[in-house]
């Protein structure tokens, strides 16, 4: 059984991807993980992953641009706010017979890929409490209205940031039809906050899978893992929910910027910088983190320039 991560990536998220792998390869050296490119500027990041943690570039990158076309032209361009999201729908088609999906803005606390295993009984995992927020940011009251999903099948929607499945489990085919018809319907579907892949990805796993497991129903539960949850507790360089008293399997900042002050910095900087010199936060601030003063300064500076 061939099994193994997928990530997606381009030169602007460099430092999320080395904390990333940092994390994976901390507690696993030797799953295989494949890069699926984002968009054409990947040669920076794929230098780096390859050199430092072995992985390996998408094999037909030719698939991934003709994949990405022919999605973007069933919706028309301009709709998606990250139409190259889109793109990690190659982990389908690629290396791996079993495989999981891992956004570059989450470091783990584990072997991650053990989680392989729920696939013997199962075609899909994930692994969060989207669910427990509702249906915002994946779908509107009018999936309700049609009677497009039951409210059983409404809780099991995901965070499309981490999942896992084995390969061909949905055919090209059944991609661009499942696209179609959600373009048919886009007042199914909660883009509000800009969401691109997840609302999509939703109704494609709730449609054609079936036998779908997310892991926090496991016997005796499991931890929440958003980086905007407060409870978590730092024990050493993990972190614990002790609402459960179990340690998380992995943290995911969506919708939250990676940068000093962030919930959980002192976690990912320090999966960031394992094996380097540790910086001081000063020199990592970005320009969005500067006082007011300054920012009312420089507007002031400006217009005297005119």
């Amino acid at each position: 059984m061939n099994r193994g991560i997928y990530i997606t990536a381009n030169d602007r998220v460099i430092e999320q991807s080395i904390a990333l792998l940092n994390s994976i390869r901390c507690y696993d050296s030797d799953t295989p993980i494949v890069l699926i490119p984002y968009d054409d500027n990947y040669q920076n990041v794929v230098q780096i992953l390859q050199e430092s943690y072995g992985v390996e570039i998408y094999p037909d990158l030719e698939f991934i641009e003709r994949l990405s076309t022919k999605l973007h032209e069933i919706f028309g361009e301009g709709f998606f706010a990250r139409p190259n999201q889109f793109r990690k729908q190659a982990c389908w088609f690629g290396t791996f017979d079993e495989f999981i999906y891992i956004d570059t803005d989450i470091v783990v606390f584990e072997k991650i890929a053990d989680n392989l295993n729920y696939l013997a009984d199962y075609d899909f995992i994930c692994c969060d409490y989207q669910h427990v927020g509702g249906i915002t940011n994946v779908f509107t009251p009018k999936v309700i209205e049609d009677k497009i999903f039951s409210e059983a099948e409404l809780k099991d929607i995901f965070n499309g940031g981490f999942w896992g499945a084995k390969k061909n489990k949905i055919s090209e085919e059944t991609l661009y039809e499942t696209f179609a018809e959600c373009a048919a319907h886009p007042e199914y579907f909660d883009f509000s906050q800009k969401t691109s892949d997840q609302p999509i990805i939703n109704y494609m796993i709730l449609k054609q899978m079936h036998h779908r497991f997310n892991i926090v129903r496991r016997p005796g539960g499991a931890p929440g893992n958003w980086a905007g949850s407060k409870q978590f507790q730092t024990q050493g360089v993990r972190l614990i929910d002790p609402n459960l008293n179990q340690p998380l399997q992995y943290l995911h900042w969506a919708g939250i910027r990676i940068q000093p002050g962030c919930p959980y910095w002192d976690i990912w900087k320090h999966y960031r910088y394992l094996n380097e010199p540790m910086p001081e936060d000063e020199s990592l601030q970005t320009k969005t983190q500067k006082s007011l003063w300054e920012q009312i300064t420089n507007k002031l500076h400006k217009s005297l320039k005119k």
